[in-house]
């Protein structure tokens, strides 16, 4: 222990301590200026007198006698005792005690006396800084103003693998990577220059003894040195090593990286190339995705996770593989033993720091996912794509271009990529799968094509909305009728998804139903608003608690006549049909709009309309011309000028109308029918006005040969006269006023006979003794259809027969 200290801070330094010496009996025989200076007395008041007495209160004197003894026993001692001043102040003094032999065998005590706070206050500052350098975790490293080191501590000594006193001398770029240390150095070279310090800035740290250039991050924090006349003496750095937090705190970023970016469609393979563009290059070098070909398809796959896989996603930092690529056709198999092997089979996550060619998949065009991956696969992470304990595919990473292998944290990170990626896989899956029930079943309830019919010529499109839930209600048709006529319908059901579409299946029937009844167009919508009143009842009834019930449906209707020109329609709550001339004037029909179907209680109306021959009539549902991004009148204005040209083939209307007013990113199924309205020549149609009398069916007997007979159809005419006869004598029979027969040549023949009752006539089987009530069965038997139709004068009794020769019969229409 030394008796002064040759620092100059020291409180116990030779220019800042108090001293005095004492003989082997305790008494002062010295004193020095400080010790005046620190007590009060002069050398005069206390040399000869025991220090005992002089310095120390009764009180304190039994602790400073076991002082002496333990200074004598130990030839030193150090430690604090209470003094009294001169001026009888008690004050606490830190003493060193050092024996001193003097010639002639004499032995004196050197004492040195310091404030026993300075003292303390310095073992402390001497302490800590004693932790800096020998025990603190952070490093410190102490550098010249030329930036070369001065001191480190052992964590500093411990990061670089060099020893501390070996590290005096250096600069940084002895022992960090080039441009790590070009790095750091100018950081701290702005903290030489302006003073301004570095608060916990991140930095790259790479060793230069470290081959395989493993990442490391450190936080430095720096501040100038300077001394009291302000003369700037270097740098001091605390650097900590943060490369766990940072990892961790990368892993964090990608993780919430991955929660937006995986799952932002309902697509199976787009899904798949998220996780793929979310790991590479952060988490992998490559990254492959393999799903069970059911999963593609959108089936649910068998739970022992058997079958092939397809590769749907596959996407590496190689330049031959800067593309992604989902092929859904290549079969990816793994052979046994392979990570991948182990990870299907057990379900359970596979690592490895070194593969070799084996963790290959076997498939053909597999030099992609190789080029992908490079020469060598130091480290691979398979992963099981596993949601609602179904097996859905497998995940493969691959480390090529980075030196470090994976680790425990990676695996988890992946572990966390899959588990999300396969919610959102089986997420996408389920959609595809209601989605193609959905529009399965659609297409099932849509008439797959439309009939021929020689007063129109039509066209269609039906398009479906993006979604499973998007696909909706909406329906078209076009009927024959009878006399000719045809019917032409577009529908929509309110809602979407598998509930709308059966909905639109059931009243596509209804009005199918309907419209063979020949009922005028607002009677056949009144009759369909009463229908979807009790298809709201039934879903309300069977679950009222889910509040799931069909409000409602649209409706347009048109009966258009090829003989009169003439088109009859009728819509509830429906968009108007745009009505198109032959030389181009496009306008939307002006009809009475009704109220949607379902509401109840509400009339609708008819409109009649005399459209030219060659006249266009465009029926569509409102996904063709709302939008949330336009007003409907902007919808309504493309789409009649889209229809401006009517001399183009039907087809090419219809592609001109879906692409120039549908919208952009439609949100509801659009059904559009376009049809070219013709007309009946005059001379394939004849009509006679029979009197009321007995005669009336001998006359339609002559009349109806004479006419075939000038169309050449002789060999029809023995079973038309027996038709026309027998429908003539029963209107004289049960009618009232006279009688019209209308013979209409197309591509059928057709037989109508109108009167004024509306009686229905009734179809029955005459027993053996009847003399009468065979006429109608004659009839049945003799055509192809027949059936009655209403109006409002009477009604009209049809029969149709084949122009190729006979039919086999039918069974009567309702």
């Amino acid at each position: 222990m030394r008796t002064f200290s040759e620092n100059p801070e020291d409180p116990f330094a030779l220019h800042r301590a108090a001293t005095a010496v004492l003989d082997q009996r305790g008494t002062i025989v010295g004193w020095s200026v400080l010790a005046g200076e620190l007590l009060g007395y002069g050398a005069q008041e206390v040399i000869g007198h025991g220090g005992l007495d002089v310095l120390v209160d009764a009180a304190d004197r039994s602790a400073a006698r076991r002082a002496v003894a333990q200074c004598v026993r130990s030839r030193g001692w150090f430690g604090i005792l209470p003094v009294r001043r001169r001026d009888g102040q008690r004050v606490r003094l830190a003493f060193r005690a050092r024996l001193v032999l003097r010639s002639g065998h004499g032995e004196e005590w050197f004492l040195v006396g310091a404030s026993a706070d300075e003292v303390i206050q310095w073992e402390i500052d001497r302490s800590l800084l004693d932790g800096l350098f020998r025990r603190c975790p952070i490093g410190i490293s102490v550098h010249a103003p030329d930036l070369s080191i001065l001191r480190v501590n052992r964590t500093i000594a411990g990061f670089g693998g060099i020893p501390a006193e070996a590290m005096r001398g250096m600069h940084m770029s002895d022992f960090l990577v080039y441009a790590d240390a070009q790095g750091a150095e100018r950081g701290l070279r702005s903290v030489l220059e302006t003073g301004r310090p570095l608060i916990f800035t991140e930095q790259s740290a790479r060793l230069l003894s470290d081959p395989s250039g493993r990442e490391r991050m450190v936080a430095v924090s720096a501040f100038r040195m300077e001394d009291p006349a302000g003369e700037i003496l270097g740098v001091t750095q605390m650097v900590e090593d943060v490369t766990e937090r940072e990892r961790a705190r990368w892993r964090l970023a990608l993780l919430n990286e991955a929660s937006v970016r995986i799952g932002t469609t309902l697509d199976v393979v787009h899904t798949a190339e998220e996780l793929a563009q979310v790991a590479v290059p952060g988490l992998a070098d490559c990254v492959a995705v393999d799903l069970l070909e059911p999963v593609v398809r959108g089936e649910e796959p068998a739970r022992d996770a058997s079958g092939p896989l397809s590769r749907v996603a596959l996407r590496g930092v190689s330049p031959h593989s800067g593309q992604d690529t989902h092929r859904r056709n290549d079969q990816v198999v793994f052979a046994t033993g392979t990570p991948q092997a182990r990870c299907l089979s057990e379900r359970q996550p596979v690592m490895e720091a070194a593969t070799g060619a084996s963790a290959e998949p076997l498939r053909t065009g597999d030099e992609r996912a190789r080029s992908a991956r490079g020469a060598n696969t130091p480290s691979l992470m398979a992963v099981p794509l596993v949601a609602r304990e179904v097996m859905l595919g497998i995940v493969s990473f691959w480390r090529t271009h980075r030196p470090e292998p994976f680790e425990a944290d990676d695996l988890t990170l992946a572990e966390e990529f899959a588990a999300r990626a396969a919610v959102c896989i089986d997420n996408a899956r389920r959609y595809t799968q209601q989605r193609e029930a959905a529009l399965s079943l659609q297409r099932s309830l849509l008439p797959a094509d439309v009939p021929e019919h020689p007063a129109v010529e039509v066209a269609h499109r039906y398009l479906p909305a993006g979604g499973a839930t998007d696909v909706g209600g909406d329906w078209f048709d076009v009927i024959p009728l009878s006399g000719a006529r045809v019917a032409l319908v577009v529908g929509d059901v309110v809602g979407h998804g598998v509930p709308a579409a059966a909905t639109m299946g059931r009243l596509r029937t209804a009005v199918h139903t309907l419209a063979s009844l020949d009922l005028e167009p607002d009677e056949l919508l009144s009759q369909l608003d009463d229908l979807v009143d009790r298809l709201a009842d039934e879903r309300e009834a069977a679950d009222p608690a889910t509040g799931e019930q069909i409000v409602g449906a649209t409706c347009l209707y048109a009966v258009y006549d090829p003989i009169s020109r003439c088109c009859a329609l009728a819509r509830a709550g429906h968009p108007p049909p745009a009505l198109v001339t032959p030389d181009g004037n496009v306008t939307l029909a002006d009809l009475p709009p009704g109220p949607p179907l379902g509401l109840g209680g509400l009339p609708f109306e008819t409109a009649e309309i005399e459209l030219p021959e060659g006249s266009l009539i465009a029926l569509y549902t409102n996904g063709l011309i709302e939008s949330g991004r336009r007003d409907i009148d902007e919808g309504l204005r493309l789409l009649c000028a889209a229809l401006n040209r009517p001399e183009r083939d039907l087809e090419d209307i219809c592609s001109t109308v879906t692409r120039s007013a549908l919208p952009d990113h439609p949100t509801d199924d659009v059904a559009l029918l376009v049809a070219r309205t013709r007309v009946l020549a005059q001379e394939k149609v004849a009509t006679w006005t029979l009197p009321k009398e007995p005669t009336a069916a001998q006359q339609a007997r002559r009349l109806t040969a004479s006419q075939l007979s000038a169309w050449g159809l002789e060999e029809l005419a023995f079973t038309t006269e027996l038709i026309a006869s027998e429908l003539v004598t029963n209107a004289y029979r049960y009618a009232a006023g006279p009688v019209q027969l209308r013979l209409i040549r197309d591509t059928s023949l057709i037989c109508e006979v109108s009167d004024a009752s509306t009686t229905a006539p009734h179809l029955r089987r005459a027993r053996s003794t009847d003399e009468g009530g065979r006429g109608l069965f004659l009839v049945a038997q003799l055509t192809d259809r027949w059936g009655t139709r209403y109006t409002r004068e009477g009604k009209t009794v049809w029969t149709e027969q084949s122009m190729n020769g006979t039919a086999p019969p039918s069974e009567p229409a309702p």
